[in-house]
């Protein structure tokens, strides 16, 4: 995300979030070039492993020699979102935006503050309950609710108990919580295939059918465009025209101007001539 007001150097944040359990990292950065994306990405994996495939958009910061190479050096799948579809990559989307107000209530008028904001920011989407999962991000990754500050202050149990275990007795108590946390990331799969399931039907319910094929010349819709020179002015804009139509709707479009590219079939509409609505 970027750029933002320049503060101690940092313009941008790169953000990195887990599909299952929702964890969120992220990073103040001076630039948004291969090279720091590529030191960010390797401090993750020598923190939490190695990951099966890695989604991101098409940003150049993503798509060039020195990410592919470390791709390949790690074993990890690589995947682009498809263009003009921010859907693809849904759950990065959301959270970008939900970073951008968290951080812009903390800071209020000094704006240029945002970076040392930003892990306070962390902890309140880590600690926050997630529909998806049925729990917070934290608990599933670690197996026990987040102590928070608030607790702290008025004394919480926890925070006045004694704990003082022989080795024995400490091997007992952890043997249960091992086995409560395989279970509570058995559950929050279960119950993020449940959610992702309900919001697929909803979500394809309100698709229209359309059907394309080979040489029809049809409009896209550009939802990645926010500030327009007047008030109506359309999102639409081409025409373009299907050069190729894959299974599962996806498409590639022609344009006479520039190269070939992919596009899911919900973002174009039949184009049957005059001005673009």
């Amino acid at each position: 995300m970027g750029p933002f007001p320049s503060f101690r150097g940092n313009k941008y944040i790169l953000v990195a979030v887990d599909y299952l359990s929702k964890w969120v990292e992220a990073k103040a950065l001076p630039t948004n070039d291969a090279r720091v994306v590529v030191i960010f990405l390797k401090s993750l994996f020598a923190r939490f492993g190695t990951p099966r495939a890695i989604i991101n958009d098409r940003g150049t910061y993503f798509c060039n020699e020195q990410f592919a190479k470390v791709m390949l050096k790690y074993g990890v799948t690589h995947r682009l979102s498809t263009a003009y579809h921010p859907q693809t990559s849904g759950q990065v989307e959301d959270l970008n935006q939900g970073l951008k107000h968290i951080l812009e209530r903390m800071v209020g008028e000094n704006r240029a503050s945002w970076s040392e904001k930003l892990e306070d920011a962390l902890l309140a989407f880590r600690t926050a309950y997630k529909t998806p999962i049925g729990c917070t991000p934290y608990k599933l990754f670690y197996g026990k609710s987040s102590h928070l500050p608030i607790e702290l202050e008025h004394k919480a149990y926890w925070a006045l108990k004694h704990a003082n275990f022989d080795l024995k007795t400490v091997g007992d108590h952890q043997k249960p919580q091992l086995n409560e946390l395989n279970e509570l990331r058995d559950q929050a799969y279960k119950i993020s295939l449940t959610y992702k399931e309900k919001t697929k039907k909803l979500h394809d319910s309100k698709i229209k059918n359309r059907i394309f094929n080979v040489s029809d010349r049809v409009l896209l819709f550009n939802s990645c465009l926010k500030i327009f020179s007047g008030k109506l002015k359309t999102r639409w804009f081409g025409p373009f025209t299907i050069a190729l139509v894959f299974p599962y709707g996806t498409i590639k479009l022609s344009q006479p101007d520039g190269p070939n590219f992919k596009v899911n079939g919900h973002c174009v509409k039949h184009y049957i001539g005059g001005d673009i609505p």
